[in-house]
Formats: C-alpha cells, structure tokens, sequence
C-alpha cells in the first residue's frame, strides 16, 4: 500500500513544501547562473526512469552551456566545464532542487535510485536493469545517502536493488536523515 498510494502523495507533499522554501533561493539561483554563464538556467538531460522509460531530467545547469559535447555526461572533482556558481551548487546540491518539477509530473519521487542515463544501461544484465528500474527513481536514495561519490558500479547496483526490494516508510525516512547528515557534510 505504501508502495503504491502513501509514497505518491508523500511525494507531492514534501515537493510542495521544497518548492514553497526554495522558491525565493531558486530565483536567485538562477540568476546568479546567468549572470556566471552564458546558457539556459536548466539543464535538462534524458535519464531512465521506471520500467525503462526515458525522461528528461530538470537540474540546474552547474556546466558550460556545450559541456556534453566537450566531455560527456561523466564529470570528475576539477572538471574545468563546472562554472563558479556550478561548484558551488554542485557543492550544497542545490542544483538537485528543480528535480520537484519531476516529482509533479511522476517521473521522479523524492526517495529511490538515482535515475540512470541511457548509456549506463550497459552496465547491467537484463533481470538487473528490471529489478533496478521497477521503482520510481529518486532525487536521493540508499546509495546517495549512505556512501554517495565513493561507490562502483556493483556496489551501487547492489544498494539500488536492495532498496526496491526493501521500498518501506521507515526506509524512507532512514534515507532523508542520511541524505540530510551527507549534505551537511557537502558533496565533494
């Protein structure tokens, strides 16, 4: 039941209440991001979503405006494509706040996996890309919260996949406290 009905209207809840705190920052986020670059405020990016779907993404654009093209959707610690309002945002994670956008059209939920780009559908066999993708993804989850930069690929695999076997209230809650105690330590 949680699964299916409480987690949805959990997720537009809490979606309200960031949009509502965040609205005044996020206009002055995004200032600051045009008056640092040149470029769209947004950066939107196509990312897999559950059962497969592909959807795009909204953050705030943290990059050069053609840093896709430069360098690919992997970035490193001193990636030089990251703009000065970029590292700081990436820094608090505040460039995640327009995911809330994904959580009202039902792309995202505020807790489950990170939402995968298409490329890294490679990394998985098939049953693990069903297991891995039967939930909606989230804009923080198990993984994120427990060991965020400092995973591989199979490590990450492994906590996304115990989280939707495992999909509980009392989970949920455990990840926002652990996201909450990560962000407070900073991202990078």
């Amino acid at each position: 039941m949680y699964k299916l009905v409480f987690k949805r209207f959990l997720d537009l809840i809490s979606a309200l209440f960031i949009g509502f705190i965040f609205f005044i920052p996020m206009v002055i986020i995004g200032i600051l991001i045009r008056i640092d670059s040149k470029g769209s405020i947004f950066y939107r990016q196509n990312r897999i979503g559950k059962g497969g779907k592909v959807f795009k993404i909204f953050k705030f654009r943290t990059m050069v405006s053609n840093a896709d093209q430069i360098g690919g959707y992997s970035t490193k610690k001193n990636d030089n494509r990251i703009t000065k309002v970029g590292a700081f945002l990436r820094k608090t994670s505040l460039d995640e706040i327009p995911q809330v956008f994904n959580i009202f059209l039902g792309d995202m939920s505020l807790i489950g996996p990170r939402p995968d780009v298409p490329a890294q559908k490679s990394n998985y066999t098939e049953e693990e890309f069903k297991k891995r993708h039967n939930v909606l993804p989230g804009i923080s989850g198990l993984a994120q919260s427990r060991n965020r930069h400092n995973l591989n690929n199979k490590s990450r695999k492994k906590y996304d996949i115990f989280y939707n076997e495992k999909v509980s209230f009392f989970l949920d809650i455990k990840i926002i406290f652990w996201t909450i105690k990560t962000l407070l330590k900073g991202s990078y």
